[in-house]
């Protein structure tokens, strides 16, 4: 390939934004996503999503929104467009936000220690992270979205120790992921 037409192609990815290596990785991770998910529901609130949106805000910072959006979309469509969907809307945002954070350089000694504690308290706060879209949904009282709160906190820890123990696998994904871009955006047709 010559030189003018690599340009070409770096010049129309600038206008684009999104490689085609990113829109695959993208589908098929908002597809892994939605499947473990799916996989995965006959052990209540463990999952691996969580873990894809660390391992995607790290590699892929804002654009990481892409194939969570995409997820929250396939999962509507999948399991119904019904009032529990709605918080999705923002919840997934909230991991996101928080991973987009965190130092950009971290060791990997620290990496293994953060990624599990954020994931694992994301887990723990999803009841509340839910409790406003209940509340106004529901119409429920300050008190009766306390209680709501509390009701759910057994689940919450049940989904912090998941998101926990799944977070170690961020690292080990995300070298793996590493090689892969290399093997195949390394390769030009």
């Amino acid at each position: 390939m010559n030189s003018s037409t690599q340009n070409n192609m770096q010049a129309s990815r600038k206008k684009s934004g999104l490689t085609v290596y990113e829109i695959t990785v993208f589908a098929m991770f908002a597809s892994l996503m939605l499947a473990s998910k799916k996989l995965m529901e006959s052990i209540p609130n463990i999952h691996l999503v969580g873990m894809f949106i660390i391992l995607l805000t790290n590699k892929y910072g804002k654009k990481a929104l892409i194939p969570i959006y995409i997820y929250i979309f396939l999962d509507g469509l999948i399991s119904g467009f019904a009032m529990w969907w709605v918080p999705y809307l923002y919840i997934w945002a909230v991991l996101w936000g928080a991973v987009l954070l965190l130092p950009k350089q971290m060791t990997r000694k620290k990496a293994m220690i953060v990624y599990p504690l954020i994931n694992g308290l994301f887990g723990l706060s999803f009841g509340v992270l839910y409790a406003p879209a209940q509340a106004i949904m529901f119409n429920f009282s300050f008190k009766q979205t306390v209680a709501w709160v509390i009701a759910g906190l057994p689940f919450d820890a049940v989904h912090a120790a998941g998101n926990f123990a799944l977070a170690f696998l961020v690292l080990p994904l995300s070298d793996a992921l590493e090689k892969i871009e290399k093997l195949t955006v390394g390769r030009k047709a």
